[in-house]
């Protein structure tokens, strides 16, 4: 670290810290970590597959097991991803439905 930085104080952990750090120590613990059935984790533009067959509410439509879902997006919630499926709008899943392919 350069001695011209500046240093602030964290009252989470109580020590004195450079402002980069604490800046990235609050931009981690903002992000929300999705993990798929099998715990691999998972990030936007991901492809994933069902794992099971999906009953699509409002949709009338089943999902089968093996179907591909490309480009998924974070909602900011852990266990739910936002797709995209031709003749379904707004498909929202579990990631404990899903595995990242």
């Amino acid at each position: 670290m350069s001695d011209d930085e500046d240093y602030v104080y964290d009252e989470d952990s109580g020590e004195w810290m450079a402002a980069s750090d604490l800046a990235a120590k609050r931009a981690a613990e903002n992000t929300v970590e999705v993990r798929d059935a099998v715990g691999n984790l998972l990030a936007d533009g991901d492809q994933v597959t069902l794992i099971k067959d999906l009953e699509v509410k409002g949709a009338g439509q089943t999902l089968k097991q093996g179907t591909l879902i490309k480009s998924i997006r974070l909602t900011g919630d852990p266990q739910e991803i936002d797709c995209r499926y031709p003749g379904i709008k707004g498909l929202v899943l579990r990631a404990e439905f899903v595995r990242k392919r």
